[in-house]
């Protein structure tokens, strides 16, 4: 997703340090101490405007929920729906997902979602899609042993490989779904490019993953 620069956006994000930590490295291991309760961490790398993880941590109030984006103008939209919503179970951490090894601690997170991730369609591109397998290995280190990955997509291609990927990486499937909503899957919770996709009348692909025992 890419937005316009929003002049001052850097500046409202270390305003709010008690919705975003301006050092979240340091935070490894300890990110529960964010929250007024101890509960399942839920992560989702590359959040976008914030939709989902604003909407998910309103309907669990019971799980921590920490929505991950690197555009600081883009991570702004996700404070002012925070703000707006006074969720106390939803963080922001403003960083890269390439670095999510070093934000956690190993079985730190419970569950970590990519939903309509940037497919990078060229194959010179393929190590920069977040379901390629240095990513994977990466969430293998911070989940908890038996983790999950929840992985939503309108691109076939990305689900396609993503499919491949997480099987010789060493996940395997708990559930997968050719078109989502078309199913019986009850509880979703669409992101803002779900909704402009399945509005085009693309069907939506999503997977349920987790790491098989070494």
């Amino acid at each position: 997703m890419r937005l316009r620069n929003i002049p001052g956006a850097q500046e409202t994000l270390d305003a709010y340090p008690q919705y975003v930590p301006q050092d979240p490295a340091a935070l490894a291991g300890q990110w529960q101490t964010r929250f007024p309760n101890k509960q399942p961490l839920y992560l989702e790398v590359g959040s976008g405007k914030g939709q989902f993880m604003v909407e998910m941590a309103k309907a669990h109030p019971d799980i921590n929920f920490i929505a991950t984006e690197v555009q600081t103008s883009v991570a702004l939209r996700i404070l002012q729906r925070l703000i707006e919503a006074d969720l106390p179970n939803l963080q922001i951490l403003h960083g890269d997902g390439r670095l999510i090894s070093d934000y956690f601690a190993p079985g730190e997170v419970d569950r970590l979602y990519l939903n309509f991730s940037d497919p990078w369609p060229k194959k010179r591109h393929a190590k920069r899609r977040l379901t390629s397998p240095d990513f994977l290995q990466a969430y293998r280190q911070i989940l908890t042993a038996d983790g999950e990955i929840h992985f939503k997509t309108d691109n076939q291609g990305l689900f396609e490989y993503s499919l491949a990927s997480m099987s010789q990486s060493g996940l395997a499937f708990k559930a997968i779904w050719l078109d989502l909503h078309q199913s019986d899957f009850e509880g979703n919770i669409m992101t803002e490019y779900e909704e402009k996709f399945s509005d085009r009348g693309h069907p939506i692909y999503r997977l349920e993953a987790y790491f098989r025992e070494a």
